[in-house]
């Protein structure tokens, strides 16, 4: 398989990764809502736990992210973010979505550092 027939595919994963990025948000969201016993704390948990969230990709995960780490830090941070959108779902009692969510997360993570070596030539 060539680059070209490469760019495709690596493409539509990286839609992907950006949509599961969206649902981990929400799912960190729905988790802080739902686990809360009064209104407050979950304003606090369904808003604070996503906002931390966004925080920490947009300085270590995000492609123009503030700073940049080894890809090791990158990993990690991938793996709380979105690992945490798929164990909120868990969380809230939603298992087979949750294992179906985890599973996705990391063939996507997979497939995007396997191309990406290639297309950086």
């Amino acid at each position: 398989m060539t680059l070209i027939d490469r760019r495709p595919w690596y493409a539509a994963n990286e839609l992907l990764a950006f949509l599961l990025e969206l649902a981990a948000l929400a799912c960190l969201s729905w988790w802080g809502f739902s686990v809360a016993h009064d209104e407050a704390t979950g304003v606090l948990l369904g808003v604070g736990t996503p906002l931390v969230a966004i925080v920490l990709w947009s300085l270590f995960a995000a492609p123009k992210a503030r700073w940049r780490p080894r890809l090791s830090l990158v990993l990690v941070v991938k793996a709380v973010v979105l690992g945490g959108g798929a164990a909120a779902v868990y969380g809230v009692g939603e298992h087979v979505a949750a294992m179906v969510m985890a599973v996705v997360v990391i063939a996507n993570t997979a497939v995007a550092e396997a191309f990406r070596p290639a297309l950086a030539t």
